[in-house]
């Protein structure tokens, strides 16, 4: 029985694998191309391929179009420096179908056969790419209208901010308000703070910036409903908010304006 254990060892392995549902591949780079020399039957399934298909071919086959060139570079480098890699890449089926591969090489040393292999994991993971795309898509219309720009009068428009001000969303409320006014030309923009919320250094600084960048653009800023806490955040800090104009809110500074 004792002399059997290597055996069933081997062979309970080899079942596994090929019932395991990721994909699995070894490679060979002792032989030219490192090719594969090994496959089992879930990477068969994922990529549509047959075995005969696949023994004996690089694992380049599965790039296309849409695989980053970089990405490749980044396996590639791992490859050649013998070290392990963890990976997401666009890949491509038999079909032509594209498929995100969540792809993990690990290089393997055979004691027995004195030489290296490499084993390659691969995972469909397109599902859960689409869900995080719409995510991302549904989060950039969120703060496009959560950072409306309402036009309330010749020249003159409103930018009510709601919520916090995080680094994307004045990245985002940047790029909004310069393309804006590019086509609108306004003379004057007025930021309602009333609604802003956790209110620290970062807010004060990005509102300063917003500033700055407006008088190159030619458009006056005035400020609408700013808080105790902001006051004081701007005075630590030193800004110079003096040749800004400031209202108690928005009804005020707009009668002001048509005045």
């Amino acid at each position: 029985m004792e002399n059997n254990q290597p055996q069933l060892k081997n062979n309970l392995i080899s079942k596994a694998i090929d019932y395991t549902r990721v994909g699995v591949v070894i490679t060979d780079p002792s032989l030219p191309d490192n090719p594969i020399i090994y496959t089992n039957q879930a990477f068969l399934n994922l990529t549509g391929y047959d075995e005969e298909d696949v023994i004996g071919r690089n694992c380049r086959f599965l790039q296309g179009e849409a695989t980053n060139g970089e990405t490749v570079r980044e396996v590639r480098k791992a490859i050649q420096q013998k070290k392990p890699i963890s990976i997401e890449i666009q890949n491509y089926r038999k079909d032509g179908s594209m498929f995100w591969n969540e792809l993990a090489i690990d290089p393997v040393y055979s004691k027995e056969n004195q030489k290296w292999y490499f084993v390659g994991i691969q995972k469909d993971i397109t599902v859960q790419e689409n869900y995080k795309q719409l995510l991302e898509e549904a989060l950039k219309e969120l703060t496009v209208l959560s950072t409306p720009i309402v036009p309330i009068a010749e020249k003159i428009s409103v930018l009510p901010i709601i919520g916090t001000l995080t680094e994307e969303r004045y990245e985002e409320m940047i790029n909004q308000v310069s393309h804006y006014l590019t086509n609108a030309k306004d003379d004057v923009l007025v930021m309602d703070l009333s609604g802003l919320i956790g209110i620290d250094t970062h807010a004060a600084h990005k509102i300063f910036k917003f500033h700055e960048l407006l008088k190159l653009m030619g458009t006056d800023l005035i400020l609408t409903g700013i808080k105790p806490e902001l006051a004081i955040k701007t005075e630590k800090l030193n800004l110079d908010f003096s040749s800004l104009q400031t209202f108690l809110n928005v009804k005020d500074a707009i009668k002001q304006l048509k005045g």
